[in-house]
């Protein structure tokens, strides 16, 4: 039988191009319920998702260094077990982070996906929330386990190959599969669309942006991550601007505040933001679907004296760049990335680039999942979701990301950064400032 194979999209590519063992290009999930799920039960629901959603069933194929793709090669079945189940205990849940951020499934593994299992987790809330995940070990008085009877499912996804609303849409399959009930996706806000010319002030994009300030570097390598739940934070009816522009606001003044406290000097910051426009439904394109684009801010913005101001300019430079036609990574990834030379060659000229146009790397990314559309409803015994959180991979130079998306009305949100540029006292001071900027971002319309 003839295998199919597909070649890597330009952003599957510059991501293999630019591994590195350091600090792998992961994307986490963590789903948290109430209850507990029957091993075999869940086993074979998420088999029969992944068969649904055959995209998913992928490897990476070998070939000669000459060659001018990296190609996907498609399996009709998983070539590994993608759901286990690690020893319940105290420390459990921090492994299963840790893991989640040092361990990458393999891309020569069909499907490049892990699904772990952490029974008896409980509600991620108090000293828990706030675990900070990296080589080292916490202190054992930071949290008290007692076997309690919730259940942590913890997706670990290759970045290379695909993104975090991919693979939640075949979880919510998988749901629906083991649990019997309907977890189709509700349906995304209506607005009115409406043109958004380029707002006439937009700092210019000609001068490298900050960075973030470094604040204690650790001595090991790899990311750390720290995950809280907060209030959604109130917007007037009728406001100029959504919740994700409160989220942008709030993530430039923390980053200004930050770099204040630290002894940068101003300078622009530029925020990149992933933009998805796929349905959330079965029709779902199962890869790498989101485009980035920037959101600048000039130092002289980033105040709370006109708060309302700030959020308003904001929503008009976010829905001026959301409605321009833009490659996902832009035309130059587009055109580093044509086959007219062996990919080999492409490989060593992209990270050379990379490391080149690193002073021009935006500030730091916000991915803003939103509303999480599906119920992740898996039945009676295990119940639905009550809080989801999702991290991005957190590489220098950027060194920090912002992941929030918010579920059962509250928003869980995950820092996750570069140990090489923060701590894990750095990462709680930044929560703190987030959560301060967060709520001065709920006003009223004067």
């Amino acid at each position: 039988m003839s295998v199919r194979t597909i070649p890597f999209p330009v952003v599957d590519e510059v991501a293999r191009h630019c591994l590195q063992e350091e600090e792998p290009e992961t994307v986490h999930i963590e789903v948290h319920l109430p209850g507990r799920l029957d091993p075999a039960g869940l086993r074979k629901a998420f088999h029969e998702a992944l068969l649904r959603h055959p995209r998913i069933l992928m490897r990476e194929a070998r070939g000669p260094w000459y060659r001018r793709r990296y190609e996907w090669e498609l399996t009709e079945r998983p070539d590994v077990e993608v759901v286990t189940f690690p020893a319940p205990g105290r420390d459990a849940l921090r492994d299963a982070r840790t893991r989640a951020l040092t361990t990458a499934p393999p891309l020569t593994d069909s499907p490049p996906v892990r699904l772990e299992v952490v029974e008896g987790a409980g509600r991620a809330e108090g000293s828990e929330a706030t675990d900070a995940v990296g080589l080292s070990p916490r202190p054992p008085h930071d949290r008290q386990w007692d076997g309690v009877k919730g259940t942590v499912l913890f997706l670990t996804v290759n970045h290379t190959a695909l993104d975090g609303p991919a693979c939640l849409r075949v979880l919510a399959t998988a749901a629906e599969i083991y649990g019997g009930k309907d977890n189709s996706p509700t349906a995304p806000p209506t607005r009115t669309p409406e043109p958004q010319p380029a707002s006439p002030d937009t700092p210019s994009n000609w001068s490298p942006p900050a960075r973030v300030a470094p604040g204690a570097p650790e001595p090991s390598p790899g990311n750390g991550l720290l995950v809280t739940e907060l209030p959604l934070p109130h917007r007037p009816k009728g406001a100029p601007y959504t919740v994700n522009d409160q989220l942008m606001v709030t993530t430039a003044l923390t980053i200004a505040h930050w770099n204040r406290e630290h002894g940068a000097r101003p300078r622009p910051l530029r925020i990149t933001m992933p933009v998805d426009d796929r349905p959330r439904d079965l029709t779902m394109p199962i890869g790498n679907g989101t485009r980035l684009v920037e959101v600048p801010f000039a130092p002289h913005e980033l105040t709370t004296s006109d708060i309302h101001g700030l959020l308003t300019r904001t929503a008009t430079r976010t829905r001026a760049l959301k409605s321009l036609p833009r490659p996902q990574l832009g035309h130059g990834a587009a055109l580093l990335t044509a086959p007219v030379t062996p990919v080999a060659w492409r490989a060593a000229l992209t990270r050379g680039l990379r490391r080149a146009a690193a002073p021009w790397t935006s500030t730091t990314l916000l991915s803003n999942i939103g509303r999480i559309p599906y119920p992740l409803d898996f039945g009676e015994e295990a119940g639905r979701a009550h809080a989801v959180w999702f991290s991005a991979p957190a590489r220098m130079p950027r060194g920090l990301t912002v992941t929030t998306a918010s579920t059962a009305g509250r928003l869980h949100l995950a820092l996750r950064w570069s140990r090489s540029l923060l701590s894990h006292g750095d990462g709680a001071h930044l929560r703190d400032l987030f959560e301060h900027y967060l709520h001065t971002t709920d006003v009223e319309q004067s």
